[in-house]
């Protein structure tokens, strides 16, 4: 039996078969380009009478926006090619952004405190054969995903939201009257509803997903991590935000996560940056295979896996035109906008941060009957024009066996320099926070370090992408849009 055989036979032996589904559908997407190629027959006139305000499509994170369109008095549908809330991703947070859940009237604080399942002194990164830097209130509170989408769903249907299970959206038609929207079921039966807006948060499955980067991940809790505070062990007091035991193999560096969770319990990740086009169908699986043969690597012990997690999570450079929404009143949310941190891909900040601004912007567009001009809603920050191109870095490698090491060098002198310019800076970086000033003194203070990298920036972007990353980090310091 092979090895991507045998790990298959591992994540269906703890995922049962809906999130099996869900990974091989998501690796079979990577071989043809998801479609939107079935459309009503016609979209609704001016002036025509809506089944919903807002439809969402997709019942992942972003399902958090349902209750809170609710309250606002709109009428929301969902629709969720799965089940809806049924997630396969584990959430890190630190607890400022955990409480946008409580000002959105998602939770309550003694609900929010009990669906923290462990928080830690600090957090630390570390490359391979370099050192290792501790950081505070970074992704230090581990949440009960699980439990927390079952709330968020409960609450949305409470008030009023109507969920629609396995329903997988085929095409849509946008008109001056609202969106129609043809869905077939697990049955084989077509839905055709109509809403004002859709929001399309289907992920890296959305046919709009065309950002430049992608970050296959895979992992889950497991039990039987050898507790220590070894490098191959878990310190129940200590967050592993990025952390490397190889340099470059097979053409991409690979990085592990590993948080802390219930007791006996601990999430682990691994997963690897690269360019979108690079990514083949299989991937996630293929990583799997990898996962187990080389977790003895990363952490020891008598594991067992308990849950599994997995995706593919979208980046954008900024280096390449953004995401956008292939018709008017159709509005991306999530990972299919990708105006999260290319960097460090914390959707889960982003989209917590991105709530109420986003719920407003949609909100006021809907009563002033202007929902067909709405642009970007998510989040975003003039940090990511500059972290883009460093993430557009490490998804290009260099190929040259004998360089193998190479990036784990330079990660090594820019995180060297992160630390020593204090946890504040630190801190602010890895939360999407840093203002484009540090940014810049980042930088410099890195290429002082390391010379070298002034070479690497031209092999990777070129004089055009280097141009483009200049201009990008300008407007941040001047106070422009990203």
């Amino acid at each position: 039996m092979s090895a991507v055989d045998t790990a298959r036979d591992r994540v269906r032996a703890s995922a049962g078969p809906e999130l099996v589904e869900r990974l091989e559908h998501l690796d079979a997407l990577r071989a043809a380009r998801p479609r939107d190629d079935e459309a009503p027959a016609s979209a609704p006139d001016a002036g025509a009478q809506n089944d919903y305000d807002v439809a969402l499509v997709g019942g992942g994170l972003s399902l958090l926006y349902a209750p809170m369109l609710a309250m606002r008095g709109l009428r929301v549908a969902v629709f969720d090619r799965g089940t809806a809330g049924l997630t396969h991703r584990e959430w890190n947070a630190s607890w400022s952004e955990l409480a946008a859940l409580v000002r959105a009237g998602i939770v309550d604080d003694e609900t929010l405190a009990a669906l923290v399942l462990a928080r830690y002194d600090h957090g630390i990164c570390r490359w391979h054969q370099g050192g290792t830097y501790p950081v505070t209130k970074v992704l230090d509170c581990a949440v009960d995903a699980a439990t927390l989408m079952r709330r968020v769903r409960a609450r949305a249907e409470a008030l009023g939201v109507a969920v629609f299970d396995r329903h997988t959206l085929t095409g849509f038609a946008s008109g001056e009257g609202g969106v129609a929207m043809r869905f077939s079921t697990a049955a084989g039966a077509v839905r055709t509803v109509s809403a004002r807006l859709m929001l399309d948060a289907r992920g890296a499955a959305s046919p709009s997903a065309t950002a430049d980067l992608l970050c296959p991940t895979v992992g889950g809790v497991l039990e039987g991590v050898a507790e220590g505070d070894a490098p191959d062990e878990i310190d129940p007091r200590v967050g592993e935000i990025l952390v490397t035991t190889e340099g470059v193999e097979a053409g991409r560096q690979h990085i592990w996560e590993a948080f802390p969770a219930g007791p006996g319990e601990t999430t682990v990740y691994l997963f690897f940056y690269d360019r979108v086009e690079r990514v083949e169908a299989g991937s996630l699986m293929r990583l799997y295979a990898r996962f187990f043969e080389t977790l003895p690597r990363y952490k020891r012990g008598d594991v067992r896996l308990v849950r599994p997690t997995f995706g593919y999570i979208t980046g954008w450079s900024r280096l390449t035109p953004a995401p956008r929404a292939p018709a008017p009143r159709v509005v991306l949310v999530g990972d299919a906008a990708a105006r999260h941190s290319p960097l460090t891909y914390c959707g889960f900040g982003a989209t917590l941060r991105s709530l109420a601004p986003a719920v407003e912007r949609i909100a006021d567009a809907l009563a002033n009957h202007q929902e067909h001009t709405l642009g970007a809603v998510v989040h975003d920050t003039a940090l990511h024009a500059g972290t883009g191109a460093l993430a557009h870095m490490i998804a290009s490698p260099p190929t040259d066996p004998s360089r193998a090491g190479e990036l784990n060098t330079l990660l090594d002198a820019a995180f060297s320099t992160l630390h020593a310019m204090g946890d504040a800076r630190f801190g602010a970086m890895l939360r999407d926070e840093m203002p484009v000033g540090d940014f810049v003194r980042f930088l410099s203070r890195t290429s002082v370090r390391h010379p070298r990298v002034y070479p690497e920036v031209f092999r990777v972007l070129g004089a055009m992408g280097v141009s483009r990353w200049g201009a990008g980090l300008a407007r941040g310091l001047w106070g422009a849009s990203p």
